[in-house]
């Protein structure tokens, strides 16, 4: 999950990193009060989750108070590379000397965690990687040994940041850590990390992303999840503990096994191709087990998704026999109804694997009229994608 600047500035104060005064506001008269609160010139900053905020213009000074609320009206509302400006930052300017930039993430390539720092941060950071890559400091991070001072003191020596401002810097980057491991993160950048006209040096920004497989040891994680900005399925689904991403399409998808239902997502794609591009409309793992429960919560969830045109359940059993995913698929159907919810939409199944032909033989004989079973999955991926199609075309006609 990534977090809002504001979420972001919030933990890093939390965790000892100097930061900025500010307060979120979501409209202009509350950052009329916000600016006058903080009794000095601010920076009103909208809160996306993308880069180029600055060019885009949602980023403004403000000497006065209303000169805060009418920056404000400026920016809610402005489309920052598809990302709708709800809510923003309001901040005390500060006077830079200099900008840096820090940051840990986690590289999975190399089974550790990596620093990265230079001493030329700022809204073109990614230019400076990409075009002088010797101005910016890799160091490795061992996932044991983490970062202790003697560590910091190296990622500030090989980013070459000046001498009077080593021991603050350490200090930071040590506080980052912190952030790092008590966050469960997967990364945490501060650009700009500025030297103030004081002597001070401030993390001006700062953008976290978590691990959300950690979110069981953070409840308070919860509480940042922007449910404004959040597909409703989405939430629905999450607090079904279902493994579920709205995607855009018309092709309802459930499977067990993150593996399967991602080819299962290739094979709807590919096949649709053929009826008018038609595509898959999410990615759903129910899991190894496939209870009725699960598979009823499952289709609950990808039926009542109004873009969805047919469904492909799409199941392999392995510990879990065929024969109970096949009876899982039944009980799902009847509990939908016996909730006053009868499928009203097509669904192909493919199932395969541990008892196969006796699944099979469970799904042929309840003889539903919108349940059609379909041998391989290629062919079962092309039933749907037809389907999909001719429900699209009568519903255009």
């Amino acid at each position: 999950m990534d977090l809002y600047e504001y979420q972001a500035k919030h933990l890093f104060d939390s965790h000892g990193i100097p930061v900025t005064p500010g307060e979120v506001c979501t409209t202009p008269g509350a950052a009329h009060e916000a600016a006058r609160k903080i009794g000095a010139a601010v920076v009103v900053k909208a809160q996306v989750k993308t880069g180029g905020r600055g060019k885009a213009g949602g980023v403004k000074l403000a000497a006065t108070p209303q000169e805060a609320q009418d920056r404000a009206e400026d920016i809610l509302g402005l489309d920052i590379s598809g990302h709708v400006v709800r809510r923003v930052l309001v901040t005390q300017a500060t006077d830079i000397a200099e900008e840096y930039y820090v940051s840990f993430l986690l590289d999975r390539a190399n089974r550790a965690f990596l620093a990265m720092a230079s001493v030329e941060g700022g809204v073109d950071i990614e230019e400076v990687a990409a075009t002088r890559p010797e101005a910016l400091a890799l160091v490795r991070i061992d996932a044991i040994d983490g970062v202790d001072a003697e560590v910091a003191g190296r990622i500030v020596e090989a980013a070459g940041f000046p001498a009077n401002i080593r021991d603050q810097v350490v200090a930071i980057l040590l506080n980052l850590w912190t952030v790092m491991v008590a966050e469960d993160a997967t990364l945490v950048e501060v650009n700009p990390l500025v030297l103030s006209t004081d002597g001070t040096v401030l993390a001006l920004d700062g953008k976290v992303t978590l691990d959300d497989n950690a979110n069981y040891r953070h409840a308070s994680h919860a509480d940042l999840v922007d449910r404004d900005a959040t597909d409703p399925i989405e939430l629905r689904a999450q607090a079904l503990d279902l493994n579920y991403v709205k995607l855009e399409g018309e092709v309802g998808i459930v499977g067990n096994g993150a593996g399967l239902v991602m080819s299962t997502l290739d094979v709807v794609a590919y096949a649709g191709e053929a009826f008018g591009g038609v595509r898959p409309a999410n990615f759903l793992d129910i899991g190894g087990g496939a209870s009725a429960e699960v598979m009823s919560n499952g289709l609950d969830i990808v039926l009542n998704d109004p873009e969805v045109l047919a469904v492909f359940v799409n199941v392999f059993g392995g510990i879990t026999a065929c024969d109970a995913v096949a009876n899982g698929i039944v009980q799902a159907v009847d509990m939908l109804a016996a909730r006053g919810e009868p499928i009203t939409k097509p669904i192909v199944c493919r199932i395969d694997g541990n008892n196969a032909p006796e699944g099979r033989r469970i799904l042929t004989d309840f003889g539903h009229p919108l349940v059609e079973m379909v041998e391989t999955m290629d062919e079962a991926a092309r039933r749907v994608a037809e389907l999909a199609a001719e429900r699209r075309a009568g519903s255009a006609s």
